[in-house]
C-alpha cells in the first residue's frame, strides 16, 4: 500500500504524528501534496489507524484471559493496563508491551492478546492512566504523551517490570517490547534494569549513549529502511552497543516505512516485513525467556 502514497505525503504523516504540527496545517499541507483538499480528506483513511483492524486475536478468544488491570507504578501512583494470558497453564514468562505516542490502544491491546497466545503473560500499561487514561482522541493523546516527564515515565515502567517479575503468575523471567515512543523507551529502560531479560525494539529513539554500557540484557532491534528520522541515530547505537559489547541484533527492514508493523495503518503497515519482525521477535522471546 505505501507504494501508492507518495513518500512525502508519508513523510509529512510521520511529522504530524511526532512534532507539534497543528492539525489544520497538517490538512494544509496535505492538501498541496495530493492536489486538492478532496484528495487530501480522500487520503487521511489511509494515513490514520483504523482500529476496526486490531482483531488479529479477538477481544473474546476463547483460549485467552484478558481485560483491564490495575498494579502499583512508582511512589503511591496506581497505573491501569490491559493484561493477557493463555488459559490452563500456571506459570510463565511476562512481557512489557510500551505503546506508542498514541496511547494504550486496539492496536497495542491486540498485540498484548498475541503475545499471550505465543505462551506469555502480557501486560500493557497505559501511560497515560496517572493523567486519566488514554483519550478517544488520538492527536491529544499525543500531546499528552509529549507533556509526560520522562523520569517520572521511566520509574513506572520500572514499576510495570517489577510487577510482572513478582507476579505469581510468571516465572520471574520478563521481557519488554516497545514501538515508536515505546522503542524508546524499550532502549531507556534497557540501561536502568540489569536484571532485565530480555528486550525488543521497533524503531525507537536511541537511550543516552553514555549509559550503553549498563545495558546488560539481550536487544533485538527493528528499524524501517524508510524512516529517515530514527534511522539517523543509527551508527551512534550501534557503535556504541558494540564498544560496550551488547549482545544486540539490528534487523533494517529495507523499502518500509516507520510504524510498518501496525496493521491498522493502511498507508505504512508493511505485511511481510510485520510478519518477519514479529516472527524474528517470538523466536528471540522463546530463546532469552523460556530457553
Amino acid at each position: 500500500m505505501t507504494g501508492k502514497i507518495h513518500q512525502d505525503i508519508i513523510r509529512l504523516y510521520d511529522q504530524y504524528t511526532h512534532t507539534p504540527l497543528e492539525r489544520r496545517e497538517f490538512l494544509r499541507r496535505l492538501a498541496g501534496l495530493a492536489g486538492g483538499t478532496a484528495a487530501a480528506y480522500a487520503l487521511l483513511p489511509l494515513l490514520e489507524n483504523n482500529y476496526a483492524r486490531a482483531q488479529t486475536v479477538t477481544e473474546d478468544d476463547e483460549r485467552l484471559s484478558a481485560g483491564p488491570v490495575e498494579f502499583p507504578g512508582a511512589g503511591a501512583v496506581m497505573l491501569s493496563g490491559y493484561m493477557a494470558r493463555p488459559l490452563g497453564i500456571r506459570t510463565l514468562p511476562g512481557v512489557l508491551v510500551i505503546h506508542e505516542n498514541r496511547g494504550l490502544n486496539p492496536y497495542i491491546r491486540d498485540v498484548t492478546r498475541r503475545l499471550a497466545l505465543g505462551g506469555y503473560v502480557a501486560l500493557a500499561p497505559d501511560m497515560l492512566s496517572p493523567e486519566g487514561g488514554t483519550p478517544e482522541d488520538p492527536d491529544q493523546a499525543r500531546e499528552m504523551i509529549g507533556a509526560l516527564d520522562t523520569e517520572v515515565t521511566v520509574a513506572h515502567l520500572e514499576a510495570a517490570v517489577r510487577f510482572l517479575e513478582d507476579l505469581e503468575d510468571t516465572t520471574g523471567d520478563v521481557g519488554i517490547v516497545g514501538f515508536c515512543w515505546g522503542g524508546g523507551m524499550v532502549n531507556r529502560l534497557a540501561t536502568r534494569l540489569p536484571g532485565l531479560d530480555a528486550a525488543v525494539m521497533f524503531y525507537g529513539r536511541n537511550p543516552d549513549l553514555e549509559r550503553v554500557p549498563e545495558i546488560q540484557a539481550p536487544l533485538l532491534l527493528h528499524y524501517a529502511g524508510l524512516d529517515e528520522r530514527i534511522n539517523a541515530g543509527i551508527p551512534d547505537y550501534e557503535a556504541a552497543l558494540q564498544e560496550a559489547n551488547v549482545d544486540y541484533t539490528l534487523h533494517l527492514y529495507e523499502g518500509v516505512n516507520h510504524a510498518f508493523h501496525n496493521d491498522t495503518n493502511e498507508a505504512r503497515y508493511d505485511e511481510q516485513a510485520a510478519a518477519l519482525a514479529w516472527e524474528r521477535t517470538m523466536a528471540f522471546f522463546d530463546e532469552h525467556l523460556k530457553g
